[in-house]
């Protein structure tokens, strides 16, 4: 039987999500697999019944002194370090297969600016327009509106789960939340307010096989769809699947491959979308997406019919995993 270690938690403001993520991971496939979960944070890396692991090499001795290894590593970390690349490194380094994006691709994908400027070549794909600000950039209010007008988002660059992300309406509160933005990041983006439907749509590659999942439309009580949208039961509304023309759902399918292709995904992951006018503007990829009985992506498992358990064996069992 596989030993599977699922790395959950974080330091980042999406650590309690991704603790109810990896116990969800874990109840989908204790049964299948010897399966360890591993509270991962600065205080250490610990294992569910305590044990300390040994980050040399990822590995824990037991209070009988048996020493435990494993053959492959889920990552259920939203944010830093799971899903920025650095996390990734570490595995690459000793060697243990891991179930998300490569360093290289999650890097990327969790810079959203760099993100925009590789998948802005996609054919029918339209992105907002934008301003990035570095940490310590001087910069102009007026020119800002000026450019994007008003409303607009202000967002962190690097960040999930929309920590930090503030709709502002009126000139008076951008510095407010340019500064509330680079508490989550040290950079900021600050792009025009698209106004229109939001959706979200899974997918991965198994083998060489392409799985796209059904399109989630989410309609928020809220301003947008913020950190307490996404994770408070009664706030969205999520239909699945969306109720779009069949030719748009074969639009958004074929861009959303198209996507995790430009950007070289691995595993699951999730694309979000606005759709106005009939045209689909690309929000942000989700490479470690939330995995809570709230979370979208298992909801289009559960429509297409494909259990929690049933997701994650194919990725842990696909080829490139099997020495084959």
């Amino acid at each position: 039987m596989k030993k599977i270690a699922i790395i959950a938690g974080g330091d980042s403001s999406e650590r309690e999500i991704s603790l109810l993520s990896g116990k969800n991971i874990y109840e989908s496939i204790k049964n299948e697999y010897d399966v360890t979960l591993i509270d991962l944070s600065k205080k250490g890396w610990i294992t569910s019944e305590g044990y300390i692991i040994d980050k040399n090499d990822f590995s824990y001795t037991d209070n009988k002194n048996v020493k435990h290894t494993f053959d492959f590593a889920l990552i259920a970390i939203h944010g830093t370090p799971g899903e920025n690349g650095i996390l990734q490194g570490y595995f690459d380094l000793i060697g243990m297969p891991y179930s998300s994006c490569s360093r290289e691709s999650s890097t990327i994908t969790f810079n959203k600016y760099l993100t925009k400027c590789m998948v802005k070549g996609i054919s029918g794909l339209k992105l907002a327009k934008d301003i990035i600000l570095t940490e310590g950039q001087p910069y102009n209010a007026d020119e800002i509106i000026e450019k994007l007008s008003l409303p607009l988002f202000v967002k962190p660059n690097a960040s999930g789960s929309s920590c930090g992300v503030t709709k502002v309406k009126e000139k008076k509160d951008l510095d407010k939340a340019i500064k509330e933005a680079f508490t989550e990041s040290s950079a900021v983006i600050i792009e025009e307010f698209i106004e229109g439907r939001e959706i979200g749509q899974g997918v991965m590659i198994v083998d060489g096989k392409a799985i796209i999942l059904p399109i989630t439309e989410l309609i928020s009580s809220r301003e947008f769809f913020d950190y307490i949208a996404k994770y408070t039961k009664g706030i969205t509304n999520e239909i699945t699947p969306a109720e779009l023309p069949e030719s748009m759902n074969e639009k958004i399918g074929e861009l959303t491959l198209n996507i995790y292709k430009a950007l070289g995904c691995e595993g699951i992951v999730r694309v979000d979308y606005i759709i106005k006018d009939k045209k689909p503007y690309f929000i942000e990829v989700n490479t470690v997406p939330g995995m809570t009985a709230e979370s979208i992506v298992p909801s289009q498992l559960k429509y297409m019919g494909i259990s929690m358990k049933d997701a994650w064996k194919m990725i842990i069992e696909q080829k490139k995993y099997r020495n084959e």
